[in-house]
Parts: C-alpha cells; structure tokens; sequence
C-alpha cells in the first residue's frame, strides 16, 4: 500500500462530529451531584412583628377614639349642667319675688296704696329675670324648653304689673267682693306662668337631660332641673281670696277686722294609704308599706289670712332621726289644709319610736300649745 492509500484510511475512521441531537442531550442531562437537605420555613420573626406594630396601631386608634368620646360625654355633661345652674339663678330670684308678693299680699297693717307701691316693684324686679334669662344660651336641644321658660317668666311680669295696676283701679269700687274678682283675674297670670314653666321646661327639659344621659344635680350641688313655684298657694287666686285681701288693706288697721286673733293648730296626722289616725296617748303600730305616707291637717284657728306656714315632720328612732318638711302656701281663716310627707327610707322596725309634727307659729300668734305633737309609734312589715 502506498502512503496515500493509509491516509485515506486514517481519514475514514475518525470521529464525525457531533450531531444537533447529542448536543442537546448533553446540555439536557443535569449534572448529579451531592443533594441538600430541603430548606426549612422560612423565618416568621419579621411578620410576628409586623402583626404586633398592626394590632399595637389598631389599640392606640380605638383608645384615642374612646378617649374623644369620654371628653365629649364630659364637654355635653357640663354644658347641660352649666345651663340649669345659670337657670336656677334665675328662676330662684323669681320664686323669691313670689313669696315677698304673697308677704305683701297678707301683711298686717298695710294700706292699699303701700301694697300697690310694693307690687309695682317685685314686676321691675321680674323683669330684670327676664333680661337674664335672655342673655343665657341654652343647648341646641333646650331651645323650645328655653323660650318657654322666657315666656313663663313674661307671664309673671305681666301679673304683677297687671294687678298693682288693678289696685289702682279699683280704689274707688267700694264692693270688696268685686274688686276682689278684677284682682283674681290678674292673679290668673301668675298661675298660668307656674303651669307654663312645669309643662313646657321642666318636664321637657328633665326628659332631654335623662335621654342625653346627664344626671345629677347642677354645678351649684342644686336640682338638676330647678323649680320654681312663683304663687305659694293657688288659693290666692280665687275672687273669695283677693276680696279679703282687699278688705284688710282698706281697713288700714294693724290688726285684722275680725278681732286680731292670729295662729295656726294641728288636727290631726294620719297614715295612709289605710287612714289609720295616730293617737297621741298610746303607742300606735304602723305598718310600712311601699306607698307610706303621712298627711297632717293644720287649721287656720285665727282671723287673718296666713301663707307659707311650714311644718315638719320627724320620725325620732336610736339609730338616726328622719326629717321630713312641707309649706302650707295659702290658708284662710277657719280653713283647713293638708300636707303630706312620703319617702322615709330605711326605719326601725319593732322599736320605740316618736313622730314628732311640728307647725310653725305665724307672726303674732302667742297661742303655740296646740301646734305640735308626738305620736309614739313602733313600725311592723307588711
């Protein structure tokens, strides 16, 4: 063979390159090496704290917002209450201006034209309340209540100034009984404006506060709701009444035109709701119940007129004594009045005991024996 004939030969036996599909089964084939393990879960520590910062931001939100709540309830409290204490100011001085009418009304020994004179002040004297009661802002929920109370107010002011202007009227009317009856027509204002403040403020304006949650007493430790009561005695409106008033003003006298007798006597103190009458010389067993109450009848056992006659009552018992008060606001001669007294709390049962009635003497009444009493008493459960 001749060196060509090899070198053909040689080249005919030598690798052919590789083909597309070896290539791609060699890139194919991963290379196998020692495994690891499986990784575990991945790290919570950043989404734990994440969850805290949330719920830490979520606390902080609902605090602030109880926080603004609780100073709002307090801002509304104290608006509510800062109200009724300027109110009761107000309709404090106007109760005041009522009893010093009815002490004007029944004082001995007044003339007609000083009473007048006297009248005429105390309607200057309303009217400056009313001034007052004016400058107060109330509540947005108290507007209508407010403008009622504006309104009871300009009712008493109107009574006064109509009746010192019925006095003056009715100097020449020689009939008591008549001018008595022009009296009472202005006297009428003056009860219209005590059912106009109970009706269209005080009821009103207790029910908004009790719905807006606020209660209490004002920032004077008073009512929340004051009262204010300006005629002590409804009887004083009556033609029957003014006519007597009339008489002893035109007498001029310093003592009554029926001879100068002046004082008051206790009748009688019952319990109801039974009617049992307690007896002064025995012990009397009472039985409490829920609706317990005392009535107490005093007589007007003089001969004038009396008005705001107080009387107490007062259960006397070893572990503290209970004390109860009530007014008489109108009484006429030989007329009988009854005051009740309720809500006495906790008493001794099965004790001796002593209820103790007390009247107050009247100006100029030198008789008093009969103007109080006890009643010895041992309390039983129903």
């Amino acid at each position: 063979m001749s060196e060509h004939d090899t070198d053909i030969e040689f080249d005919f036996f030598e690798d052919e390159p590789p083909t597309q599909e070896a290539s791609r089964t060699e890139r194919v084939v991963p290379r196998r090496g020692p495994q690891r393990p499986p990784r575990g879960p991945t790290n919570l520590t950043p989404l734990l704290r994440l969850i805290g910062l949330i719920a830490f931001a979520i606390l902080i939100v609902v605090l602030l917002v109880l926080w603004g709540q609780s100073c709002q309830e307090a801002s509304k409290e104290k608006t509510y209450k800062s109200y009724m204490t300027k109110v009761s100011e107000v309709t404090g001085s106007s109760q005041q201006i009522g009893r010093q009418l009815s002490q004007a009304l029944l004082a001995q020994g007044l003339k007609e034209a000083k009473v007048e004179q006297r009248i005429a002040g105390l309607s200057r004297q309303e009217q400056l309340d009313v001034e007052r009661a004016r400058e107060i802002t109330p509540p947005g929920s108290l507007r209508d209540e407010h403008n009622a109370l504006i309104q009871a107010l300009q009712y008493r002011v109107s009574g006064l100034t109509g009746l010192a202007s019925a006095l003056a009227a009715t100097t020449n009317v020689k009939d008591a009984t008549r001018a008595g009856t022009v009296l009472a027509g202005q006297m009428q204002r003056l009860l219209a404006s005590d059912v106009v403040y109970d009706d269209s403020f005080k009821d009103p304006s207790a029910a908004e506060l009790k719905r807006q949650g606020v209660t209490g007493t004002n920032e004077n430790g008073g009512p929340l709701v004051p009262d204010s009561n300006f005629l002590q005695s409804s009887d004083l409106v009556t033609p029957a009444a003014m006519a007597t008033v009339v008489s002893r003003i035109r007498g001029g006298s310093v003592t009554p035109s029926q001879g100068g007798l002046r004082g008051t006597n206790l009748v009688s103190t019952k319990v109801m709701p039974n009617g049992q009458e307690l007896s002064t010389s025995s012990t009397n067993t009472i039985t409490v119940r829920t609706n317990m109450t005392f009535q107490v009848t005093v007589e007007d056992s003089g001969d004038s007129q009396e008005a705001n006659i107080p009387v107490t009552l007062t259960i006397q018992q070893p572990s503290g004594n209970i004390v109860r008060r009530a007014r008489i606001g109108f009484i006429n001669p030989g007329e009988q009045k009854t005051v009740s007294f309720s809500n006495f709390g906790a008493v001794n049962f099965a004790e001796q005991s002593t209820i103790k009635v007390e009247v107050q003497p009247v100006q100029g009444e030198t008789k008093t024996d009969n103007n109080s009493a006890d009643y010895p008493a041992i309390f039983s459960v129903a």
